[in-house]
């Protein structure tokens, strides 16, 4: 490998809108484990469970469902 690299000339990939951007949410203990649950079942770290949820959530438009007391 060389010492130095020269990245004036270099150019932005087209792919970085697609990087995941990280955030601070509170979650129900009970989602939390139910994740980590099927992450053990899966082998799928329940972090990317959630995301491939929600991620499928948008692509099929789902909307939440309230019900108010």
């Amino acid at each position: 490998m060389r010492k130095e690299y020269n990245f004036s000339k270099a150019t932005k990939t087209p792919y970085t809108k697609a990087v995941k951007k990280q955030i601070t949410i509170r979650l129900e203990v009970e989602i939390v484990e139910y994740f980590q649950k099927l992450a053990e079942q899966t082998g799928i770290p329940y972090q990317n469970l959630m995301n491939m949820y929600l991620h499928d959530c948008v692509q099929s438009q789902r909307k939440p469902i309230f019900k108010w007391a």
